[in-house]
């Protein structure tokens, strides 16, 4: 067995039996004294693991009480590919909001390299050529997020100064935040706004300023957040749900016929090789962009209302050309 296998044969041992003897580690490990010595101290050292030597018990075992903490020794549990993983997700967290969850991470990422180099491979290999490329990313202030996210954990409710983009103005916003939402390389809050009367999605960004107030939030139904996100298509929510029916080329259709566009989409393909994709929507705003992205290779056929937006959207922008 490999040494990330022996640490795992070690925690079971020191977690089954209230002193494990040395005799017996080794010849479960199938190693000699001084390797076996080598992996206590790195388990200690690197690990943090509460690994104690009992003289009069003439064996090793974990501190009192450390047995019922799963975090005495974070990391362990995975096995090398795991612990690669893992180390790939803590990328991917902290490019979704560096300096954010950086600081709290970190410890858990030092006892994943420890993990990973205890393997065949240096954990800088694998940070190396592990990318996330957050395309159209808008940051959002490290303060605004963790005000926003004290809030939402703590179930309070905020007082907001939000910018339209759409009406070029800040108005103000008292809310209960009900979820953080990571949408498309951008975040967002799902929360009850108290203007509105009703669940609205507030880009993270646009929030200029956020104040935990000392009012409770509004509790919401696990069934109507449920139906808030990914009810319709994108990241805007409504009550009135419509569906779409589109049809793309046969050269586009090699990379439609992949995607996912909703969980709940219907896609068909066709005799002369196109797809025709149903999806739902409530707003028509997210899924008209995404079809005109596709330019001549689809075709809105249905709602009306899509395809009427489409097409003028289309007409507009040849006058442009035009011009």
């Amino acid at each position: 067995m490999d040494r990330t296998e022996r640490f795992y044969k070690i925690d079971n041992l020191l977690h089954a039996n209230p002193v494990v003897p040395v005799g017996r580690f080794l010849k479960e490990l199938e190693v000699s004294l001084a390797t076996f010595k080598r992996d206590i101290e790195y388990m200690r050292d690197r690990l943090n693991a509460p690994i104690q030597w009992s003289k009069a018990d003439g064996g090793y075992s974990y501190e009192s009480g450390s047995k019922s903490q799963q975090q005495s020794l974070p990391g362990l549990w995975f096995n090398s590919g795991e612990a690669y993983a893992l180390l790939m997700m803590q990328s991917l967290l902290s490019e979704m909001q560096p300096g954010l969850l950086g600081p709290h991470i970190a410890p858990l990422k030092a006892r994943l390299r420890a993990v990973i180099e205890a393997g065949n491979h240096a954990a800088v290999d694998v940070e190396n050529r592990v990318k996330l490329l957050n395309v159209a990313a808008r940051p959002v202030p490290d303060k605004n997020f963790e005000v926003v996210a004290a809030a939402l954990l703590g179930r309070q409710r905020l007082q907001i100064s939000y910018y339209s983009r759409a009406r070029d103005d800040v108005s103000e916003r008292e809310v209960s935040p009900q979820l953080l939402i990571h949408y498309r390389g951008n975040w967002y809050l799902g929360a009850w706004c108290h203007k509105q009367e009703a669940m609205r999605s507030f880009s993270m960004d646009a929030i200029q300023q956020a104040t935990v107030l000392t009012k409770t939030s509004k509790a919401i139904a696990k069934k109507e957040l449920d139906g808030f996100v990914g009810q319709g298509y994108g990241i805007f929510a409504g009550n009135k749900v419509q569906w779409a029916k589109l049809r793309f080329s046969a050269e586009r259709a090699r990379w439609v016929s992949r995607e996912l566009w909703h969980p709940q989409q219907k896609a068909t393909p066709q005799e002369d090789g196109s797809l025709m994709l149903e999806v739902p929507f409530t707003d028509i705003r997210e899924l008209s962009m995404d079809v005109l992205r596709q330019g001549r290779h689809v075709e809105v056929l249905e709602p009306k209302v899509l395809r009427d937006e489409v097409r003028n959207e289309l007409q507009s922008a040849l006058k442009t050309y035009k011009q």
